[in-house]
């Protein structure tokens, strides 16, 4: 009999991934744009823009479009990209819930590119669970996590903006 394994406290590593963001931003030329992965990744990025008090609005880049599983999904419901600032020569940092196989992040740099070229492309995540199928890889991570295999670990928020990690079963 297998015991069950609990979800990491996403408040928690909310807190770890604001800590290391603010780091790494110190050592990096400005401005550098956040841009957050449709749907826990916005939610991410927004808090982040304000918990480190940076002027304007985080972006919104979707990967719906260029998904390699396109075919089966289609247009899924998530948010459509918007990048209030121009691409060409920026500095972007990505910011996503959860990197897995680097599938939805190959789509998502695909979309960026579709708006311009930026001088470079940061990746900052919540949760590593490794299994990666593509060369990704985050410059900022707040934790890897281990997930039973047929199942995946999903961000939710609540209507007041707290985090939190739910494990589903990959068929559900």
């Amino acid at each position: 009999m297998s015991t069950p394994v609990s979800p990491p406290d996403a408040e928690a590593l909310y807190a770890r991934l604001l800590d290391l963001t603010r780091q790494w931003l110190s050592g990096q030329p400005s401005p550098v744009h956040l841009v957050g992965v449709a749907s826990g990744g916005v939610w991410l990025a927004r808090r982040l823009q304000h918990d480190l008090g940076l002027a304007g609005e985080a972006g919104v880049v979707s990967s719906s479009l260029h998904r390699d599983d396109f075919a089966q999904r289609g247009l899924s419901m998530s948010a459509q990209t918007a990048l209030p600032f121009e691409v060409d020569g920026a500095r972007v940092l990505l910011v996503d819930d959860v990197l897995y196989t680097g599938r939805t992040l190959r789509a998502v740099i695909n979309e960026l590119f579709d708006h311009g070229r930026p001088a470079s492309v940061q990746l900052a995540v919540l949760a590593d669970r490794g299994g990666r199928e593509l060369p990704i890889e985050a410059a900022i991570c707040a934790a890897t996590v281990d997930v039973p295999a047929g199942q995946s670990l999903e961000l939710v928020q609540d209507p007041a903006g707290k985090l939190a990690f739910v494990l589903q079963d990959k068929g559900a």
